[in-house]
């Protein structure tokens, strides 16, 4: 069961880091010594003892238990306009356990009920940092015998809410999977290597000159994390991976008090793989001039035609439009119809499902996901992976092949078209595994150079009879690229509205003249319908594949969903999407309904070139 309030479970934990049956035994393994990780030996301990112990007074044994824990360094550099805002240090161990009781066709698991269950303590929290043996087999007693209750509550609950069903789902609740042993060094945190916050200094400083900006603001993000799973399948689980991002925001107001944005984000697997203060400076830089130009320029019309998607603007419309429909899993059950439809509004219906062996993107198209791509194009990938948060080894997918629909990303949650796990379930800090992408790739066999792309979209432009066209150079993230809350959540809250329906918001376009190919800089709107269907009916693909890194919120609430696309690295995981330039004949616009607020009554202050 997951009620609403257990919703946001790993959203509290975010919160915290910022501030069969068991009859067999487990399966035969050297644990640890006394002196080796005394996390493995007191999980696997107690995980022994709930084995063999755990049940009610009527009987009833689970037929899975499985034990989580995130050792979790994180450090976290502010800076704006050349000032330090901040720089913390945090050390935390989260753990979470999971008990299914029935089998893994029918279980305790896959039900939101209306009402919380209410108990001493969690099934999830936080232990000690120092790894003490006692201390943990304490926590993980306690939270063991929370999360059977739990269990005991939902399977009572879901059972009867399955009896009230006309048809209730024949599709199994949990798959059942090869036990899998790996334990991988614990790598210890350096930070060391570069002085951070003089970096996040030089980086904003660069903006200074911009009287017009009213905010700038980076944050360095630098994360080390080992990661624990046990259960009674005889998984065994200990791996270490780091994450670090670059997020940088700057905004101003248009001339007619219209808030406007830009944002510069980049990730890396280890902090050394981050580019250097003059790089970011030069980046911030470029934005910042680019916005001064924007800021002057014509909002965009409303629009009916073609539209071309450079490969970073593509990568990222994919990133929004395949969330929901590349997963196999199905959703969960659910007592409270809004839950349904608030993942409708969301865009978190998919497109695809029962469609196997059937045309879903162009004739010549490949799209498949691989997990364990070490880099594209010479670059790193920071979302790669060997084994996933369920512990289950991660596979390349072929998810189409010649525009044909062949597959699913799965996790253990099974779904109508497939009944086992392809390695693809991802959680960030011990939220429930939700099946993810990792490393996307779309390619055409069809695919045209850059210039021959561009010229189809001037001649599709001219058979319209149209002066100029539209070009999407980049695509807007306002959880990155607007620093207050209250701001962030309008933009989105403008996004929401039709999302489901396919509208979507560029950060940059230009408007195209047909005549001679000049561009011109355009305040951005939004374009609308663009769902699978649309991208179905792309009519060119370039041969100019770029990779694109962001982070997949999975924030309970949006993981899944078109909104999955704007994640930042405190909520999500780290994943990329590798595309070339799309061509689209037929799209509508319109201009963006920002609110316009008044303009400051005095000039800013001079802000002087940091020394």
């Amino acid at each position: 069961m997951k009620s609403i309030a257990m919703l946001f479970r790993s959203i509290a934990i975010c919160s915290a880091l910022l501030c069969v049956g068991l009859a067999g035994t487990l399966r035969a393994q050297q644990w640890p010594s006394e002196t080796a990780d005394q996390t493995l030996k007191a999980m696997h301990d107690e995980l022994e003892r709930s084995r063999q112990g755990l049940q009610s007074s009527e009987g009833e044994k689970p037929y899975f238990i499985q034990y989580r824990l995130l050792d979790l360094d994180a450090r976290t550099i502010t800076a704006s306009f050349g000032a330090l805002i901040s720089s913390t240090a945090t050390h935390n161990r989260f753990m979470d356990v999971n008990i299914r009781l029935g089998s893994y066709q029918l279980d305790s698991s896959n039900f939101i009920s209306g009402a919380p269950f209410v108990g001493f303590l969690g099934s999830a929290g936080q232990v000690g940092v120092d790894g003490d043996y006692n201390s943990l087999r304490q926590d993980l007693w306690l939270a063991t015998d929370q999360a059977y209750k739990e269990a005991v509550t939902s399977m009572g609950q879901k059972q009867g809410f399955l009896r009230s069903l006309s048809k209730p789902p024949e599709v199994a609740d949990f798959s059942q999977e090869k036990p899998v042993s790996e334990v991988d060094p614990r790598v210890v945190p350096d930070w060391t290597n570069r002085n951070w916050e003089e970096e996040a200094k030089q980086a904003t400083a660069a903006v200074r000159a911009f009287s017009e900006l009213y905010a700038a603001r980076i944050t360095y993000t630098l994360i080390y994390e080992t990661y624990y799973v046990m259960n009674t399948e005889g998984t065994q689980v200990r791996k270490s991976r780091t994450l670090a991002a670059i997020e940088a925001s700057i905004e101003t107001q248009a001339p007619d008090g219209v808030p406007m944005h830009d944002f510069y984000a980049t990730y890396a697997s280890r902090p050394a793989g981050l580019p250097s203060a003059a790089e970011v400076a030069h980046q911030l830089q470029t934005r910042a001039t680019r916005m001064m130009m924007i800021r002057a320029a014509d909002p965009m019309p409303a629009y009916s035609g073609p539209v071309l998607f450079e490969p970073r603007a593509a990568a990222s419309l994919l990133s929004q439009m395949l969330a929901a429909s590349v997963s196999g899993s199905r959703p969960p059950l659910s007592m409270i119809p809004a839950v349904d439809e608030i993942m409708e509004e969301l865009g978190g219906r998919s497109e695809w499902s029962g469609r196997l062996g059937t045309r879903v993107l162009p004739a010549g198209t490949s799209l498949w996901d691989d997990p364990g791509a070490a880099n594209a194009q010479g670059d790193p990938l920071p979302g790669s992976y060997a084994i996933d948060d369920e512990g289950v080894p991660a596979q390349k997918v072929n998810i189409v092949e010649g525009g044909m629909l062949r597959n699913f990303l799965m996790s253990r949650r099974p779904g109508p078209d497939s009944a086992q796990s392809n390695g693809h379930g991802r959680n960030v800090y011990l939220g429930d595994p939700r099946t993810a992408s990792s490393n996307l790739f779309f390619q055409s066999s069809d695919a045209i150079p850059p210039a021959d792309l561009k010229k189809k979209f001037l001649d599709l432009c001219k058979q319209d009879g149209r002066q100029w066209c539209l070009l999407v150079h980049e695509m807007d993230n306002p959880e990155v690229g607007i620093s207050h809350s209250q701001d962030s959540q309008d933009e989105l809250r403008s996004i929401v509205e039709g999302v489901s329906s396919g509208e979507r918001a560029p950060l940059v376009v230009y408007r195209v003249n047909v005549a001679d190919g000049t561009e011109q800089l355009l305040r951005p709107g939004h374009l609308l319908g663009m769902n699978l269907r649309t991208l179905r009916d792309a009519v060119g693909i370039g041969n100019d594949a770029t990779l694109f890194s962001y982070i997949q919120s999975q924030q309970q609430e949006i993981a899944g969903t078109a909104l999955a696309a704007f994640g930042t690295a405190t909520n999500g995981v780290p994943s990329t999407v590798t595309s070339p330039s799309i061509l689209f004949d037929d799209v509508e616009g319109r201009e963006a309904r920002g609110q316009m607020r008044k303009l400051p009554l005095v000039p800013p202050p001079p802000m002087p070139p940091k020394q």
